[in-house]
């Protein structure tokens, strides 16, 4: 049966830079190994097809496949990661990496708020920021396969924990609602997520506070 909007699917997948053996993701571990990526998390990935999970070629590309079958996709970058948009490059003040213990130098990549960036130079008083995605430009080709249909709920919803919250809460799932067990402190944040879970999964999303945890 092929694979349709709003599915869950396990997908394994290898992406390179089009025109070289340049791999820059992948979560299949022989092919970490080979290319030197860390493959101590490495895992398949879980998403439902249609929301933005992956890029968005790569997204689009998934419905009408077929589930334990293999394929090659070639995105060119607005597809992938987008172009690079030379607004994105900004001066920022040294001390604002000073302040956080971090000595900017030409061609380093560091994370500032979740974001990738890329330092372009630096001197004491100012340094100058690449915000842009660093495969922002590049075509890219994915090698992947479908490995399976998804069709747990409790599987359903730590896949979406996974890609929102970047953590797992306890949660139970009755008469159409996932219902979220966290300390008081992770409501708000649960909360603004909720509609994205609604629209994802069509069940009503609720929070219980539970205590803190002690150790």
């Amino acid at each position: 049966m092929a694979i349709a909007k709003n599915d869950f699917i396990e997908v394994e997948f290898t992406g390179e830079i089009t025109g070289t053996d340049e791999v820059f993701d992948t979560n299949v571990e022989s092919e970490a190994k080979k290319a030197g990526i860390d493959s101590k998390n490495i895992k398949p990935f879980v998403l439902s097809v249609g929301h933005k999970m992956l890029p968005n070629g790569f997204d689009d590309d998934l419905a009408g496949k077929d589930a334990e079958k293999s394929y090659t996709l070639e995105l060119k970058a607005v597809d992938a990661f987008g172009k690079r948009n030379p607004q994105m490059i900004r001066m920022v003040p040294t001390k604002m990496f000073h302040e956080q213990k971090i000595n900017p130098i030409k061609g380093m990549q560091i994370s500032l708020d979740g974001q990738l960036t890329k330092i372009l130079s630096s001197d004491k008083g100012r340094t100058l920021v690449d915000f842009n995605n660093p495969l922002a430009g590049k075509d890219v080709t994915y090698n992947y396969k479908i490995t399976r249909i998804v069709t747990d709920d409790k599987e359903k919803v730590n896949a979406l924990q996974d890609f929102l919250f970047r953590r797992r809460f306890d949660f139970d799932i009755s008469d159409k609602t996932v219902t979220f067990k966290v300390e008081k402190q992770f409501e708000p944040f649960v909360k603004m997520f909720a509609p994205k879970f609604e629209e994802i999964l069509s069940q009503k999303i609720e929070v219980e506070i539970v205590d803190v945890k002690k150790d």
